[in-house]
């Protein structure tokens, strides 16, 4: 007997990646559909993240949907309290939130092969079943705290960003931060403004650029609002400029010599500027890596922080973490608090997706990743894995904007739920020589970037992942990423119906497919 699902479509995840897919869906017609949230509220990064400081680091302009702009709009640079309620604004603006979740974790999810079924465990003890599965479960998904002896032994406060505490008083005490990669600069200027003495451990020193922020003012944020060809044309000219300025470096700083020991002379220049008179500070703060290697951050604030009389910079290695503070190689360093500016597991083993997530022949996702390499075609698909659909997969993210990358890879979901709907098959998986030819071009073009290169050696950048390829990057521009998940052609998905028997009649008997007799 054919099994009918619970939902058409079930959406893992009600951050920017599952409000989108829902968004699309809904465009193509498609409203049987949940999505399920762990957390308490939507906007996942943006509901979990409220560290002080916190912030978009692109233009506001870009880090939003093309169809939606945002009703509140403060700041060029939008606070991360902004961004989450931007995200609340597109969840009615779309009808969503009557189809989410919330508080409800995914502990696993199956293929059924026979029955061309999703099934998905919950936290609750249910198991919900759908015809088609969206991942929408974002890159800074899962916190990843440091691996430094004695860190369990702390007697102190250990807070990771992510999870941050609001109730615990901050003021007045005597603060460590490991890390500083972009979280971190929003983050250290502001716990300076409280922290009687505040050490900041440096692993990786990084490249900052001046922040052109400032508040928008209400007649031009009504302006942008109703004048949506003034609006898309803002938005295509800091597109253009974010392209070139890290896609653009990425993939071409081979073709003009000597673009990326300029772009390193320069930046070193401007941190010495920056910091005049404190030309020992300057150097330890300066990148041994070329610009655009880990994701550009900007800040007004964070190279100045380390001016300050109560603030130290320690780039001595970590020995170990004891009860009462951190040991460096060049002292002890006593804390009340310890702050884990740590980042997270992007495309780390065992984590992409946070769960088991098992296909065809019960093949686990992440063992395959792990055995085979981070891959998927445009970033979505991956053969063996019928039905489900990625969001933030590998080779998906044109460095820039990540709602821009989620309006286009959420697009090619719907658009291949929709041309399965159209043909009548329950089953869609994208083909494997389609597959693989994305996959390998996607790996000829990495092998010839400047994250792949000497130029990007010790930077730590999270778009290297464990296995040493650029799988958090998808190495194109922004408009190829558009056009390849916009028009990508139907026939490199293949199409199936699932087989029910039917009780023999007269006129026929034996096996059918959507009714007709094969």
């Amino acid at each position: 007997m054919r099994e009918e699902p619970d939902h058409e479509v079930i959406i893992i995840g009600a951050g920017f990646g599952g409000i989108g897919a829902g968004v699309e869906l809904s465009k193509a017609g498609i409203d049987d559909f949940v999505i399920i949230e762990k957390n308490a509220g939507i906007g996942g990064t943006w509901w979990a993240n409220t560290y002080p400081g916190v912030a978009v680091d692109i233009p506001s302009i870009y880090y939003s949907f093309s169809y939606e702009p945002p009703k509140t709009w403060s700041r060029v640079f939008a606070p991360g309290a902004e961004v989450q309620k931007y995200a609340e604004q597109v969840v009615d603006a779309f009808g969503l939130r009557s189809r989410i979740r919330l508080n409800t974790r995914i502990i696993d999810a199956s293929w059924d092969d026979d029955q061309h079924l999703w099934r998905a465990r919950l936290d609750g003890g249910e198991t919900i079943t759908s015809r088609f599965a969206i991942g929408a479960v974002g890159a800074l998904e899962q916190p990843q705290m440091p691996d430094i002896a004695g860190v369990e032994t702390f007697a102190g406060k250990v807070v990771h960003t992510a999870t941050w505490d609001h109730d615990y008083e901050y003021a007045g005490k005597r603060i460590g931060v490991i890390g500083t990669g972009a979280t971190a600069l929003q983050l250290i200027p502001e716990l300076a403004d409280v922290a009687s003495h505040l050490a900041v451990f440096q692993r990786t020193p990084i490249w900052v650029a001046p922040k052109p922020d400032m508040k928008i003012p209400r007649a031009v944020a009504r302006t942008l609002l109703r004048v949506s060809a003034l609006r898309r044309g803002v938005r295509a000219v800091v597109t253009l400029g974010i392209d070139f300025g890290i896609t653009g470096i990425g993939l071409f700083h081979d073709r003009v010599p000597g673009m990326v020991s300029l772009l390193s002379k320069g930046g070193a220049v401007g941190y010495r500027a920056w910091l005049r008179g404190n030309p020992e500070l300057a150097q330890k703060l300066t990148p041994n890596y070329a610009p655009g290697c880990k994701r550009p951050s900007v800040s007004n604030r964070y190279l100045k922080t380390f001016t300050r009389k109560h603030v130290d910079l320690v780039t001595a290695p970590i020995e170990q973490i004891t009860a009462t503070g951190v040991i460096s190689s060049d002292g002890a360093h006593d804390l009340d608090v310890l702050v884990c500016a740590t980042g997270f597991k992007v495309m780390d083993k065992g984590a992409t997706p946070p769960f088991p997530l098992r296909g065809v022949g019960d093949k686990d996702l992440n063992e395959f990743w792990d055995q085979n390499r981070f891959q998927a075609y445009q970033g979505v698909s991956i053969p063996g894995f019928p039905n489900a659909f990625m969001i933030t997969g590998p080779y998906g993210f044109a460095a820039g904007s990540y709602l821009a990358m989620i309006e286009c890879t959420s697009r090619h979901a719907a658009r291949a739920i929709a041309e399965a709907r159209r043909r009548g098959a329950t089953r869609v998986e994208i083909g494997q020589e389609a597959h693989d030819a994305y996959y390998q071009k996607c790996r000829a073009r990495a092998e010839k970037s400047m994250w792949l290169s000497s130029a990007c050696e010790g930077s730590n950048t999270y778009y290297v992942n464990y296995q040493g390829d650029a799988a958090a990057i998808r190495p194109s521009t922004h408009f190829e990423m558009w056009w390849g998940n916009k028009h990508f052609p139907y026939s490199d998905y293949r199409y199936t119906a699932v087989r029910e028997v039917s009780v023999p009649t007269e006129e026929s008997a034996g096996v059918r497919v959507n009714g007709a007799p094969q």
